[in-house]
């Protein structure tokens, strides 16, 4: 079974996924279909949506030999991650830790419990990945062993405790979220950019200096550069109600704009 996500990160090969916030598995599906993609993350933190939803993402993407991940709340994470893992996605998001031995806590939420791993997630009757049969239960062990656990890097605290969190064995990618952070701060981030930008530029340094993937989301690609030229090989490119606002407004404005009409 392939996780391309785990596999591209194992080799430290450069990532692009997307994010969506639609439970229709089609959505899924027309990303699966450019091709281009590494996996797609389904925005839970905001969205909607069922088990059986999370089941559909999951085949959608399968079908493009592509992965999926899930953005769960912080409240209920633990429920979350392990359904999602059972239904088929290989990996995980989570939201608003903020020291070290929080992200150790989570961890052994979505780990195996076995004497090696030292997790509390059992042998789980669920589909899993593409609902294959397990030989024994080791097998399934290291399969889960292999799913991609990402933490958001959003307030204060979390910045300054990075390093120990970046040290943590088990962390796969990190993210720093600016917005999270302003309002933590007290502050708007368009009022504070170059204390955002500074606090992003450390996380990201810091990640690096570990080994730990620093994830970036891109509203464009014209935004990248900077973040390679630092380091950076691991994108999420565009999100799906972003992308429609902005489509709907900027077009909506030209045709009204041609019909003589301004809003």
């Amino acid at each position: 079974m392939k996780n391309r996500l785990r596999e591209k990160l194992t080799n430290k090969q450069p990532i692009m996924a997307t994010r969506i916030n639609s439970t229709w598995p089609m959505v899924a599906e027309v990303v699966g279909a450019t091709g281009l993609y590494d996996y797609v993350e389904f925005l839970g933190e905001y969205a909607p949506y069922s088990q059986v939803d999370l089941e559909n993402i999951a085949r959608a993407c399968e079908l493009h030999d592509m992965s999926c991940i899930i953005k769960v709340d912080y409240a209920n994470r633990a429920y979350v991650a392990q359904k999602a893992l059972a239904s088929g996605f290989q990996g995980i998001l989570f939201t608003d830790h903020t020291t070290a031995q929080e992200v150790e806590d989570t961890l052994k939420n979505v780990k195996p419990a076995t004497p090696q791993m030292q997790g509390r997630l059992g042998f789980v009757n669920r589909r899993f990945y593409k609902n294959e049969h397990f030989s024994d239960q080791m097998t399934y062990a290291s399969e889960v062993q292999k799913c991609v656990i990402g933490f958001m890097i959003e307030k204060v605290d979390a910045v300054k405790n990075i390093d120990e969190i970046c040290q943590v064995p088990g962390v796969d990618f990190i993210q720093f979220g600016p917005a999270d952070f302003s309002m933590n701060s007290g502050f708007n981030a368009k009022e504070e950019v170059e204390k955002v930008r500074a606090a992003e530029e450390k996380v990201i340094q810091t990640a690096l200096k570990y080994g730990v993937s620093p994830r970036v989301e891109l509203n464009s690609s014209e935004e990248a550069e900077r973040y390679i030229e630092m380091g950076v090989k691991h994108f999420a490119l565009g999100s799906e109600l972003r992308i429609e606002r902005v489509y709907w407004t900027e077009q909506g404005n030209d045709l009204l704009e041609q019909l003589g009409q301004q809003k």
